[in-house]
């Protein structure tokens, strides 16, 4: 049974690492719960670890999604939509790898600004903001994630 229960962990981890570049899926709280999952079979980690954690997780996992792609669409003069644009190119992108995660969300931040009225000048410096603030949120939660699913199996 214990077997049982550390392969959901696992399996936990993994989806956290594959969420944390898909913004439709909690990443991070999913590579916590992973955590949890080995810390309540083996208990591994100490009380501060998984406090530490868990801030990170619901910190990251809020800040990360929102704060960081908004501030560097703002800084670049975009407006919402090139950060809803980022993200519906992600999705679109899925379906086109490995070149659409990169592609989509600049293409869709793009589309938003050009949906906005903004010319193109101006939408292609608001979608290379919002496309930079995507990318470095969502290569953070990747590192927060691989961190976490390192602590996982380097305790299994």
């Amino acid at each position: 049974m214990e077997t049982i229960i550390l392969i959901f962990g696992a399996l936990l981890i993994i989806a956290g690492l594959i969420g944390a570049f898909l913004p439709v899926v909690p990443g991070l709280p999913f590579s916590y719960a992973g955590l949890l999952v080995l810390q309540f079979v083996s208990a591994p980690f100490s009380l501060t670890f998984m406090l530490i954690w868990a801030g990170i997780a619901i910190l990251f996992g809020f800040v990360l999604d929102n704060v960081i792609p908004a501030w560097a669409t703002k800084r670049s003069g975009g407006s919402p939509y090139a950060v809803t644009g980022s993200v519906v190119g992600l999705v679109a992108g899925l379906f086109f790898p490995p070149l659409g995660f990169v592609i989509g969300p600049l293409i869709g931040a793009f589309a938003g600004e050009i949906l906005a009225g903004q010319r193109s000048d101006r939408a292609l410096k608001s979608a290379l903001g919002a496309f930079a603030g995507f990318m470095a949120a969502t290569g953070l939660k990747v590192i927060a994630a691989g961190i976490m699913g390192f602590y996982f199996f380097t305790n299994l």
